[in-house]
């Protein structure tokens, strides 16, 4: 680790530090997730293994739901897949900032690349000032994600049956709330704007459909709207 007067040290804790507020949005889904699993019919050892090889909150949840209710595997693997398409999107806006850097920084970074990291992370990326070290940053908001997450879900791992019906309890409401947080300075044009509403119109629709399908009908029609808008953007049909 550099030294404490080492810019690359300086922008590690800084990662960190302003990754702080949104670790606390992990603490009642880590803890349910945990509590899910322990009682999905996934061993302690797969669902340990499960979050510190995916580390994708929403894809974990979603995964011990559908296990839970014995859906084909098929179906577990392209919902899963699908909502974490948008890593994709955060991976190709972070690109031009990380292009240079080689493989043994880009692969554990685009491992350890979570919604709260990369929320974090571009708003630093697109300052303007020298510093040659921001990747350092990103790898100190990714750190704290990391340890914070693989805490809460071991807890709820361990406590697991001591937890009676933890879903009904509500706390998974604290996962929405922090998406929106993070949504909202992003939603700046008209075809953003779009997305995310026809996104959410969509999942209050589809609700109801089995295996969570709703999940990927929501994502294709967010997509698609937002593409539709844009091109419209482009033409002069519609303000950007």
């Amino acid at each position: 680790m550099p030294r404490p007067s080492d810019p690359r040290r300086q922008e590690f804790v800084a990662g960190m530090r302003d990754t702080f507020p949104l670790l606390l949005g992990a603490l009642p889904f880590g803890l349910i997730y945990g509590a899910i699993a322990a009682t999905s019919g996934l061993s302690m050892a797969a669902a340990i293994v499960m979050s510190a090889l995916v580390f994708a909150g929403s894809s974990q949840f979603i995964a011990v739901g559908l296990v839970a209710a014995q859906t084909p595997v098929a179906i577990i693997v392209l919902t899963t897949l699908i909502v974490n398409l948008r890593h994709m999107l955060y991976s190709a806006t972070l690109l031009p900032y990380l292009r240079d850097l080689p493989q043994k920084w880009r692969i554990p970074l685009a491992f350890w690349l979570t919604d709260e990291t990369f929320a974090v992370t571009v708003h630093r990326f697109q300052k303007d000032d020298a510093s040659a070290f921001k990747h350092w940053y990103q790898l100190g908001s990714s750190i704290a994600m990391y340890l914070n997450w693989q805490f809460w879900c071991f807890l709820g791992l361990v406590l697991g049956n001591r937890i009676p019906d933890a879903q009904s309890w509500g706390l998974d409401v604290a996962m929405p709330v922090t998406f929106i947080g993070m949504i909202i300075p992003f939603v700046k044009t008209i075809p953003v704007a779009v997305c995310v509403l026809t996104a959410g119109a969509a999942s209050l629709l589809t609700l109801s459909l089995p295996y969570k399908l709703g999940i990927v009908v929501s994502a294709f029609a967010g997509i698609t709207s937002g593409l539709l808008a844009q091109r419209l953007a482009r033409t002069g049909r519609i303000r950007k």
